[in-house]
C-alpha cells in the first residue's frame, strides 16, 4: 500500500497518538468517526510490533460489569463489520464460547454476569454438562457443573483488524508515522506540547499515551508514571488434530480456571493459552529497549507445566500431538488489571495504558476516550480506569510497584474474582500508626487507595485471624452484625484516614470553591456537602467542606479521587485568584467516633462542651483530645451521632488510645468497612460507585445540593439547558437513582447485579449491601423514571437467582435523622 511508505512528519497536529498496537489504532478510528481527523499516529517500529501482534485475537462476553460487557458487544460488533469497511480481511470468526465452572462458587460469579448479559444485550445462558459435551464433544466434563455459554464470542486476527482501524481513519484525513521513535515531549508556554521524534517536531494540542509496553517510559517524559507489569504470557499451537480435521463446524473456546486458561480450535489445530497462578515472569524490569520489535522469549515449560498437564487432562485429543508453536510474549497488567483511561494529571495529555486485554478491549476503551477527548463526556462510567488512581505510588516506586503488582494481577486473571478478594503483595504499602493496634486486636484489612483499613475483626467472635470471602454469607456475616449493633446502641471507633484531603486558602479561597462546587458556601465553622461537575454538567466528584476560616476551607474527598480533585482545581482555576490548593492526605488523620454513647466518650477526652447547643450537627471546632490538638467535625457516614477527628497522623494513635480506654465500661468497639457499608446504606448514603461521570446531579437525587441561583459554578450552563430540555419534553431524564430494598436469604447485592421489571431487563445495582440492623438486603440502581418511583415491585438477580425488591422513598433507618441532631 502506498500509505505504508514513510510519511514526511508534519508541523502540527491536532491530536498525537504515540503507539500503534490495538488502542492506538483504535483511538485513531474513532477520533475520524468522531470528525477530528488532524490527527497522527507516531509508531517506533511497524504497526502491531508490540504486545498486539501475538495477542490470541480473542472477545468474550462473560464479563461482571456493564462497562465491560458494553465494550464487549461493541467490540464484536465492530469486528465483524471492520473488514467491509475496510477492504482489509480481519479473520474475524464466531465461535462462541463457555467458561466452565466446577464448584459453587465458581456457578455464583457466572450466574452472577447473566443480568449483566441481559441488560446489556448480549447473548448469554447457563447450560449443563451435557450442553457442553454437545458443543465441545472432546472436553471432558464429568467434574464440570455447568457454563455460561456466550455464542456472539469470537477471535480476530489482531494484526489485520489493527491495519482495518487505520486503513478507515487515514481514508478520513488521519496520518500514520513508521519507524519514528518519539525521543521527548516538551510542555509548551501556552498548554500546547512538542513532541520531538526521531524524523522531527510535531506540536501538538493533545498526547496520547497509547505505547503498550512502553507506556511508563513515554509517560515519564511528562514527569508521570505507568505502574505496571509487562508480565510474560504463554499460548501454544498444537500440530494438526485428526479430530479437528474432521470437524464441519468450529469448536467453542472454552475459558477454564482448572486450566487457569482458555482452550480453542485453531484452524486444524488446537491453541491452549496459561496464566500461571504462581511464579508468573514479568519482562524487563528497568523497562524494554527502544530497539526491541515483535519480541518475544523463549517457552518455559516449568512455569506453565502444571497448568499444561491439565489442558490436555481436559482435552484428551490435544495430549498425543505435537506442540508446533509457543507463543510467550509481554502483556502490560497495572495493579489492579485494569486499564489506566483518560486525563493523566497534566491538562491534555491523555493515557490508554496498562491495557491487558487490548483486542477485546481496544475498540471500547477507543470509542469512550474519543467522546471524551471531543465531547467532553464519555458514553459510559470508565471511573474504574481512572488512570490517576494509582497517585499514592511515588514515583521513585513506580516501577518496582507496578512490576510486583501487575504480575501479581497476572496471576490472578484465572482466579473467581470473589467480592473483596484481598492480594497481598506489597501490603501493607500506607499505614498508619493504628496499623499495629488494630491487627494486634485481629483486624484483617482491605486497602483503599494504598491505605490498609480494617475490614472486619474476625477474633472477636474467637475465629482465626483470616479473611473468608464469598458470594454468599460467610464466616463475616455475623461478626459484622455485632459491629453495626455497636454503633447503633453504644459506640465504636473507625480509622478513616482513607480521604482525599485539602486546604484551601487565600483571600479570593472563598470565590475559588464557589465557582469549582455547586452548593453554597458554610459559615466559619459549618460543615457542608458539595458536588463538582463536569463542563458538560455531569458528576465529577463530591466533598464535604468546612470552612475554618473567612479565608481558610478544608475539602475532603473520596481517597482514589485524590489527584483528579487536584487537577480538577488547576484545571478550572479563576484566572487571578490569590488562592492556594495544599494536599493534607499524607499529614492528616481520621478517627470516627459514632454512636450514641459517642457525646459521652468523647467528652471523657477532651475539655470541649459537646453538647447540642454549644456543638451541633454539621458544625466544626478546634479541640483538644488526649493533649492532640484536634479538628472535631460533628458528621459522619452512618447515621449516628458522631464526630471525625481530623489531626497529625502521628498523634492517631495517642487519640486512639485514650478513646479505647475511656470507652471500655461503655462497650466501645472497633468497627470495619464491612460494617460501614451496612450502615451507610441503611441511610440510604451513596458513594462514588453511584456517583458517576456518565449521570448528572438531578438524576442521582442531588437537587438541594445544587444551587443554581447562587452564580456561575462549572456545569452550571449545562445543567441549566439540560433541565430546559427536560422540561419542554425535548429530552427526558434517561433514568433516576433508586434506592431498592432487596429480599434475599443467604447472599446480597456487590454491584452489578441484574434488576428486571415484568421479566425485562431494567437495570443494575451500582452498589449495595446487607443492612444488620434493618435485616434487609439494600441497593442502588439507575432505573427508568418511572420504574423509580417508590413502590415499584421489581425483581434482582443475587448470585443468578430473581429476588423480589421494591423502591424506597426515604432511608430505611431513620429518615428523619433525627439520630444525627441527639
Amino acid at each position: 500500500m502506498v500509505w505504508l511508505l514513510l510519511m514526511i512528519l508534519p508541523e502540527s497536529a491536532q491530536v498525537v497518538i504515540i503507539g500503534g498496537g490495538i488502542c492506538g489504532a483504535s483511538l485513531l478510528y474513532h477520533l475520524a468517526h468522531e470528525g477530528w481527523t488532524d490527527t497522527l499516529l507516531i509508531e517506533k517500529a511497524e504497526l502491531t510490533s508490540g504486545s498486539t501482534w501475538h495477542a490470541a485475537g480473542q472477545v468474550t462476553h462473560s464479563v461482571s460489569s456493564y462497562t465491560l460487557g458494553y465494550f464487549r458487544k461493541y467490540g464484536c460488533e465492530l469486528y465483524a463489520s471492520l473488514e467491509a469497511e475496510s477492504g482489509i480481511a480481519t479473520s474475524w470468526h464466531k465461535s462462541g464460547s463457555l467458561r466452565v465452572a466446577y464448584e459453587p462458587i465458581e456457578v455464583d460469579w457466572l450466574k452472577s454476569q447473566l443480568g449483566v448479559a441481559d441488560y446489556v444485550g448480549n447473548h448469554m445462558e447457563w447450560v449443563s454438562g451435557d450442553f457442553i459435551a454437545a458443543r465441545h464433544p472432546f472436553y471432558e466434563v464429568d467434574e464440570i457443573i455447568g457454563a455460561v455459554w456466550t455464542p456472539d464470542d469470537g477471535h480476530v486476527d489482531p494484526s489485520g483488524a489493527t491495519n482495518a482501524l487505520i486503513s478507515v481513519a487515514r481514508a478520513k484525513g488521519a496520518q500514520v508515522s513508521r519507524r519514528n521513535r518519539v525521543l521527548e515531549i516538551n510542555r509548551c508556554s501556552d498548554g500546547s506540547f512538542e513532541v520531538v521524534t526521531e524524523q522531527g517536531r510535531v506540536r501538538a494540542e493533545h498526547v496520547v499515551n497509547a505505547a503498550g509496553c512502553y507506556a511508563h517510559q513515554v509517560a515519564q517524559m511528562v514527569g508521570l508514571s505507568v505502574p505496571m507489569a509487562n508480565a510474560l504470557h504463554s499460548y501454544l499451537i498444537t500440530d494438526v488434530v485428526a479430530e479437528f480435521a474432521e470437524l464441519d463446524q468450529e469448536l467453542p473456546v472454552m475459558r477454564d480456571d482448572y486450566i487457569s486458561g482458555y482452550v480453542r480450535q485453531e484452524q486444524q489445530s488446537g491453541l491452549i493459552g496459561i496464566y500461571e497462578q504462581r511464579n508468573a515472569e514479568a519482562a524487563w524490569p528497568d523497562g524494554p529497549a527502544w530497539s526491541l520489535e515483535n519480541p518475544l522469549f523463549p517457552a518455559d515449560f516449568d512455569r506453565i507445566g502444571f497448568w499444561l498437564a491439565r489442558a490436555f487432562e481436559r482435552v484428551p485429543v490435544l495430549e498425543p500431538v505435537g506442540i508446533k508453536q509457543v507463543i510467550r510474549g509481554a502483556i502490560a497488567h497495572t495493579p489492579d488489571g485494569e486499564p489506566m483511561l483518560g486525563p493523566s494529571g497534566i491538562p491534555n495529555y491523555w493515557m490508554m495504558a496498562g491495557v491487558q486485554v487490548g483486542i477485546a478491549d481496544g475498540p471500547g476503551l477507543g470509542r469512550e476516550l474519543a467522546r471524551w477527548m471531543v465531547h467532553g463526556e464519555t458514553e459510559v462510567s470508565v471511573r474504574g480506569y481512572d488512570a490517576r488512581r494509582f497517585g499514592f505510588v511515588p514515583a521513585d516506586d513506580a516501577e518496582n510497584y507496578g512490576r510486583i503488582k501487575g504480575t501479581e494481577d497476572y496471576e490472578y486473571r484465572h482466579q473467581t474474582p470473589v467480592p473483596e478478594l484481598e492480594h497481598p503483595e506489597l501490603r501493607p504499602y500506607r499505614t498508619t500508626p493504628l496499623y499495629e493496634r488494630f491487627a494486634d486486636k485481629g483486624a484483617v484489612f482491605t486497602q483503599v487507595y494504598g491505605w490498609e483499613r480494617p475490614k472486619w475483626y474476625p477474633t472477636v467472635a474467637g475465629l482465626p485471624q483470616r479473611d473468608v470471602v464469598a458470594f454468599r454469607h460467610t464466616d463475616w456475616f455475623e461478626v459484622v452484625t455485632q459491629e453495626c449493633r455497636a454503633v447503633r446502641e453504644r459506640v465504636g471507633i473507625l480509622d478513616s484516614t482513607a480521604f482525599a484531603k485539602f486546604d484551601l486558602i487565600g483571600p479570593d479561597a472563598a470565590e475559588v470553591l464557589d465557582q469549582l462546587t455547586t452548593n453554597t458556601l458554610p459559615r466559619i465553622g459549618r460543615i457542608g456537602l458539595s458536588y463538582f461537575l463536569t463542563p458538560t454538567g455531569r458528576i465529577e466528584g463530591e466533598a464535604t467542606i468546612t470552612r475554618l476560616a473567612e479565608d481558610h476551607f478544608y475539602v475532603v474527598s473520596a481517597a482514589v479521587g485524590e489527584q483528579k480533585d487536584r487537577e480538577y482545581f488547576e484545571t478550572h482555576w479563576p484566572s487571578g485568584a490569590r488562592a492556594e490548593l495544599h494536599v493534607r492526605s499524607d499529614d492528616l488523620g481520621v478517627l470516627a467516633v459514632a454512636g450514641p454513647a459517642a457525646r459521652e466518650l468523647l467528652g471523657r477526652c477532651t475539655s470541649t462542651d459537646l453538647h447540642n447547643a454549644a456543638f451541633p450537627w454539621l458544625s466544626a471546632a478546634p479541640i483538644t483530645v488526649a493533649g492532640c490538638a484536634v479538628w472535631a467535625l460533628r458528621v459522619g457516614f452512618v447515621g449516628e451521632l458522631g464526630w471525625e477527628l481530623h489531626a497529625p497522623t502521628g498523634d492517631l494513635g495517642t487519640i486512639y488510645d485514650m478513646l479505647w480506654d475511656a470507652g471500655q465500661d461503655l462497650g466501645v468497639a472497633n468497627i470495619g468497612n464491612h460494617a460501614l457499608d451496612s450502615l451507610r446504606m441503611e441511610k440510604q448514603y451513596m458513594i462514588s460507585r453511584d456517583l458517576t461521570h456518565d449521570v448528572g446531579p438531578d438524576e442521582a437525587g442531588l437537587h438541594r445540593f445544587v444551587k443554581v441561583d447562587k452564580g456561575p459554578f462549572v456545569g452550571r450552563d449545562a445543567l441549566l439547558a439540560r433541565r430546559a430540555q427536560v422540561e419542554s419534553g425535548e429530552r427526558p431524564y434517561r433514568w433516576k437513582l433508586a434506592y431498592l430494598a432487596i429480599d434475599s436469604d443467604n447472599a446480597d447485592v456487590h454491584g452489578s447485579d441484574g434488576i428486571y421489571c415484568n421479566g425485562e431487563p431494567v437495570g443494575l445495582i451500582t452498589s449495595g449491601a446487607y443492612g444488620h440492623h434493618v435485616k434487609q438486603g439494600l441497593g442502588f440502581a439507575y432505573l427508568a423514571p418511572e420504574r423509580a418511583a417508590a413502590g415499584t415491585e421489581l425483581r434482582v438477580r443475587v448470585v443468578g437467582e430473581p429476588r423480589p425488591a421494591r423502591v424506597l422513598d426515604k432511608p430505611i433507618y431513620d429518615p428523619n435523622s433525627s439520630r444525627l441532631r441527639m
